[in-house]
């Protein structure tokens, strides 16, 4: 009895979730840097932004990319590890940044440290741990490529 696989996991959605959480910060920080709600913004930053915006930018695209190919490829793998310590990273960054976004989601949010910068780490946290987890549940494909070459 052969055991039969999608070449597909539906948890491969998870490269769409990364586009989605990072092509609006590469869009604007290339096109409109300016315009980000971020305070303190000198050439130096504006010059940060648009080179973080360009490697974001390349991620989404790679993510898309990526997206439709077989969990088994070693290419899609090691991105996806990538996309996991870059997610996890970034995390890590926003939650322990100081506020630099001038906006709130009101006092109540405020009294639970529910800021602009905490949510967005914790969606970058959240992204990371999904990659991760995509990475165990896919263990299967990568396994059952060596009895199929054999077929």
């Amino acid at each position: 009895m052969s055991q039969q696989l999608n070449a597909m996991h539906p948890m491969s959605l998870i490269f769409l979730l990364h586009i989605a959480l990072d092509v609006p910060m590469a869009v604007q920080g290339l096109w409109s840097p300016l315009s980000l709600p971020f305070l303190q913004l000198n050439n130096t930053a504006l010059v940060f932004i648009k080179m973080y915006a360009s490697l974001v930018g390349g991620t989404c695209v790679a993510a898309l990319l990526s997206f439709n190919l077989p969990e088994f490829l070693p290419g899609k793998r090691a991105f996806a590890i990538a996309l996991c310590v870059y997610h996890a990273t970034v995390s890590t960054v926003l939650f322990n940044a100081p506020r630099f976004i001038p906006h709130t989601f009101g006092p109540v949010f405020e009294a639970y440290k529910a800021t602009p910068e905490h949510v967005w780490g914790c969606l970058h946290g959240i992204l990371g741990l999904l990659f991760a987890i995509w990475w165990q549940v896919t263990l299967p494909y990568v396994a059952a490529m060596p009895r199929m070459k054999a077929q």
